[in-house]
């Protein structure tokens, strides 16, 4: 699957991140040169996960972004549907974890976690709004809830010439340092397909969460959306 524009079936969104486990993080770093580590440190400080929480991190591929939370002594579980990704999370990281699900049939009781958070995942599930519904489910009344995902750029010129790195010089930059370039196609478009700021706090409220509001991140390429149960 590579075009961002057809169903987003499960089987085939899973199969693109197995994929590309192997060398996802360094491709990561590379294709936004480095903000990635800013952007993941604005999530823990958005969570503000506190000793002895639990927090779920949906989407968390091979842990990179579970483990801050685990050195702020919070109990941490990272959870993806990729097994691919899981598996090199799992060498990597034995002591987080790790456990397989599906975004919109979470494996969780209701109101088991006290944070929840999904970074750069929330548009590769196949119903954002069932997910967002199934994160509401699994956290504790009062709990919140943080998305890290790409938006709209707020400065019109820059959106333009954001668009046309995503379409054209990301595809040959992955090609360069990913184990499965391909995927980054899709990936790109999807980028380019996602609601922007307020249309995403809008699909958050509708799924049950309260009071919703962002933050925009390197001029808005990036925003975090937070809610509370």
């Amino acid at each position: 699957m590579t075009r961002a524009d057809l169903d987003k079936q499960p089987t085939d969104v899973r199969r693109m991140f197995d994929a590309v486990a192997k060398r996802y993080d360094v491709t990561n770093d590379v294709l936004s040169l480095g903000q990635d580590r800013r952007w993941r440190h604005e999530v823990i400080r958005a969570v503000d996960p506190q000793r002895g929480e639990r927090v779920l991190d949906l989407a968390a591929g091979t842990g990179t972004s579970s483990q801050p939370f685990a050195d702020r002594g919070a109990h941490v579980v990272p959870c993806d549907f990729s097994l691919g990704m899981l598996q090199v999370g799992k060498a990597a990281r034995p002591h987080l974890p790790f456990t397989a699900g599906d975004g919109t049939r979470l494996p969780f009781a209701d109101a088991t976690f006290d944070a929840v958070t999904i970074s750069f995942g929330l548009r590769n599930i196949v119903d954002p709004l069932a997910g967002l519904r199934e994160l509401r489910r699994v956290t504790r009344p009062g709990g919140r809830l943080v998305v890290c995902e790409f938006s709209h750029p707020t400065w019109a010129p820059f959106r333009t010439v954001y668009v046309e790195y995503l379409m054209k010089a990301l595809p040959p930059v992955a090609r360069a340092v990913s184990s499965a370039p391909d995927a980054y196609v899709y990936l790109a478009e999807s980028i380019r397909a996602w609601p922007d700021q307020p249309a995403l706090a809008a699909l958050v409220a509708d799924a049950g969460w309260q009071a919703p509001e962002w933050r925009n991140l390197s001029g808005g390429i990036v925003a975090l959306h937070r809610a509370t149960a």
